[in-house]
């Protein structure tokens, strides 16, 4: 009887812990922290935010700070990048595309200044960063960081 008990709480522990493990990476979500205008870095970085992360459920946000603030600027469109060339995709057709599905691009409000853009610059969707705003993303249970 004994045996059969052990038996019965072994093949329980195989049912759940794939589902405990389920669950935990729902909760799971990818801050990523893009800092460079370099086309073929970016494309990657949004490729992998949207396709990786978004696509399976993840809750994504993508902070643009340092240079990457001008890849979103629309007066700045980018060149289709060879990874999007069969798509005719920019790095702004990416980003509007990740945030059509629900992620968020946010732009570093400091890094912005620097650079002389404002939200006005921005193609539409962007959020101008703030520390409240950041620090939800980057500090909540669960969230992964992951820098380009």
């Amino acid at each position: 009887m004994k045996a059969i008990v052990q038996r019965a709480l072994v093949m329980l522990m195989l049912v759940l812990t794939p589902l405990a493990a389920q669950a935990d990476d729902a909760k799971r979500g990818l801050f990523v922290n893009l800092t460079t205008d370099d086309t073929w870095a970016a494309a990657k970085a949004i490729m992998f935010a949207h396709e990786k992360s978004l696509k399976n459920g993840h809750p994504t946000a993508i902070w643009m700070n340092v240079r990457a603030v001008y890849l979103a600027d629309k007066k700045r469109p980018s060149h289709v990048h060879g990874l999007m060339k069969e798509k005719g995709a920019s790095i702004q057709d990416m980003l509007k595309a990740f945030m059509a599905d629900g992620g968020i691009v946010i732009m570093c409000q400091a890094c912005s200044a620097a650079a002389g853009l404002t939200q006005d610059d921005y193609i539409e969707g962007v959020e101008m960063g703030n520390w409240p705003l950041v620090e939800s993303w980057l500090f909540r249970e669960g969230m992964q960081t992951l820098s380009w």
